[in-house]
């Protein structure tokens, strides 16, 4: 088999791996990133599996930028905006916390580090990874603005985790240093310039947007969009993450007036399939690369060198939660004195599982092996091999440890909600339901003749049946119990139903050809959707 053929078949048996796993995962309840972790360390395990090396450069260059694109899209600018203070707490404030307090502990327990070597390793650790977080705090109805804090955070930490490093590498590579001013410095320009970046590139797709309504081309335009956006970014030495994340929110915004319907329907399934499997390959490759990570750490104590990973996880989760009082306290005095909003000071169960979902991901396993193999007199780098063997440890314990513990605790400090969300939603199906009824009596009470008048009518008595069918909230705001019964849902649902049925028989007897059944097939699909 010569290497094209071996990396095809090496494809093909990770995505049905990814598909197989995440489908058990779901029908038992289980985050699908955790159980991609853990199956791919089991598999790494075995012998003759195929050792697969996760280069720094395929996940800062070809992974991260569409999943940073595709976070920031889904993001609401709104909740963005409103905690931004919160977000920069963590995003910003809680990685330099982390790499300075893992500097100044590192020399005491973390044999053959200093100072400056514990920077860096705090820096390599600090960026968060939102996605099996968030997967699980769906799924248990966690608050939805605990949902907006975390994948906040995680939008911006990589970038100014990268600077940490940075900062660490020059200190350890070179000796120097950077002076309080130089850092101030550079990160406002890895900030300001990113958003620059990010930003003109946002107008410039939505200009060129306006002439375009083809949904393959514009999916095309789409799925570039996020690499120009960092490489350009990264091309000017400003933070290509924040100028994906900054052209994300803008085309998101935009989004609506851009898109015909059809287009924007074709992009969402196309960009839903590609975070899945973009997420799934990074999970299921982070427990492959177990044996390459203990390949460095060949002449140790694996014993002592397990105890050690496991303490400095146990000292990571902890400043963490040691941040998160007084960081939400600083948040919560600049929000309501110096921003005047209107926000109450969180509660201690939600800033314990804030703290507590700080789970690290591919990014910092990245970072860690993009570190130099040699330093500026030609000198092996210190504890390189130890560095990207804590690195995984952590991300390991993080993801497993507390990804699995994550529901219980949600449900045992009283923040599971199984309807959240769902009274906005009803509200805003309302005023929709509201502001097109009016429309129908307005123009019924102008129209010509009396079968304009009774087609307006007709519409209208289906719009006024669609409103008796949304769910009130409850007091106190929850979701109401739904009423036992027949509903117009039901209904509609078993009338696409049979006409699905129909459409079936009139294939298998020859009397309509595939070309129709599909099209008919997919206006059944859509009219589903909306229901089921």
């Amino acid at each position: 088999m010569d290497h094209v053929d071996y990396v095809v078949v090496l494809l093909i048996g990770l995505l049905c791996a990814v598909a197989a796993v995440a489908g058990l995962a779901r029908r038992f309840a289980v985050s699908y990133p955790i159980a991609l972790v853990v199956f791919g360390l089991l598999c790494s395990l075995i012998p003759h599996v195929p050792r697969i090396v996760l280069p720094p450069s395929l996940v800062f260059i070809v992974i991260l930028p569409p999943l940073l694109y595709i976070a920031a899209w889904q993001t609401s600018w709104r909740e963005f905006k409103y905690n931004l203070v919160s977000i920069a707490g963590l995003a910003v404030f809680l990685v330099f916390f982390t790499a300075i307090a893992v500097a100044f502990a590192a020399r005491w327990w973390l044999p053959g580090f200093d100072w400056r070597l514990g920077f860096l390793l705090g820096a390599v650790v600090s960026p968060t990874d939102a996605v099996a977080a968030t997967s699980i705090a769906r799924k248990v109805g966690m608050p939805q603005q605990i949902v907006d804090i975390l994948e906040g955070e995680s939008l911006l930490n990589d970038a100014t985790g990268l600077l940490a490093l940075q900062f660490g590498l020059d200190m350890v590579v070179n000796g120097t240093p950077p002076s309080i001013m130089h850092g101030l410095l550079q990160f406002a320009w890895l900030t300001v310039g990113g958003v620059l970046v990010g930003v003109l590139i946002g107008f410039a797709v939505t200009s060129l947007e306006r002439w375009v309504d083809d949904g393959p081309v514009e999916i095309a335009l789409s799925l570039v969009v996020p690499y120009v956006a960092y490489l350009a970014g990264d091309a000017v030495r400003a933070s290509g993450v924040i100028a994906v994340v900054s052209c994300g929110l803008l085309v998101s915004r935009q989004s609506s007036r851009l898109f015909s319907p059809r287009v924007r329907l074709q992009t969402i399934a196309v960009w839903d399939a590609l975070e899945f499997l973009l997420n799934g390959f990074v999970f299921i490759l982070l427990g492959l690369q177990l044996p390459h990570v203990l390949a460095g750490m060949k002449g140790r104590s694996r014993l002592d060198d397990i105890a050690v990973a496991l303490a400095f996880s146990a000292v990571l989760i902890a400043l963490r939660l040691a941040w998160m009082f007084p960081g939400a306290r600083a948040a919560w005095w600049i929000r309501t004195r110096i921003l005047r909003q209107s926000y109450p000071m969180p509660g201690l169960n939600q800033l314990f599982i804030i703290g507590w979902t700080g789970m690290r991901g591919v990014v910092a396993l990245a970072a860690a092996n993009s570190l130099p193999l040699t330093l500026g007199d030609g000198s092996p780098f210190p504890q390189r091999d130890f560095i990207i063997f804590l690195t995984f440890a952590l991300i390991v314990v993080t993801i497993v440890f507390q990804g699995v513990s994550l529901p219980s605790i949600v449900r045992r400090v009283g923040l599971a909600q199984a309807g959240a969300g769902l009274c906005e939603e009803g509200e805003a199906r309302r005023l929709l339901l509201h502001a097109a009824i009016g429309f129908l009596e307005e123009r019924g009470k102008s129209a010509s003749d009396d079968q304009e008048r009774h087609l307006y009518e007709d519409l209208q008595h289906q719009y006024e049946h669609k409103l008796t069918e949304i769910d009130p909230c409850g007091p106190g705001g929850d979701p109401a119990e739904p009423q036992p019964g027949l509903t117009m849902e039901r209904v509609l649902l078993d009338t696409i139903r049979r006409e699905r049925a129909e459409l079936s028989q009139l294939r298998a007897n020859g009397r309509i050809g595939d070309g129709l059944y599909r099209d008919l097939e997919r206006e059944l699909d859509l009219s589903e959707s909306r229901l089921a």
